[in-house]
């Protein structure tokens, strides 16, 4: 299955990018729903994640997209040489962390890959 997710707890895709709907992606609002759906269909053709989720169902801060980003690379067993994703989180140190972790761990795939 081809798909685009979209990962963010408030916001709808138009509210990102001007361009798209809601019809283009999958959404989904949690860290739960993120593993889930790339659980069952593969990885996408284009993850954009938000940071900050909320709260999870007791109240405590929920898991965040660096989490996301974070069982992307160590636990998903995934190949993301071709990941493709984009960052829209108004939090700007936890978009470069998350930014930073799938640049650094692409690189290092492609750089492994040349050898």
């Amino acid at each position: 299955m081809t798909y685009k997710l979209f990962l963010d707890d408030l916001r709808n895709v138009k509210m990102v990018y001007k361009n798209l709907t809601d019809n283009d992606f999958v959404i989904v609002r949690n860290f739960h729903d993120f593993k889930k759906v790339i659980i069952e269909n593969g990885l996408p053709e284009l993850i954009s994640f938000d940071n900050d989720l909320g709260l999870d169902e007791n109240d405590n801060i929920a898991e965040d997209g660096y989490a996301c980003a974070k069982w992307l690379v160590y636990e998903s067993g995934l190949d993301l040489e071709n990941l493709k994703f984009n960052v829209h989180s108004a939090n700007p140190v936890a978009a470069q962390q998350i930014q930073s972790l799938l640049d650094n761990y692409i690189k290092h795939l492609k750089a492994n890959s040349n050898n």
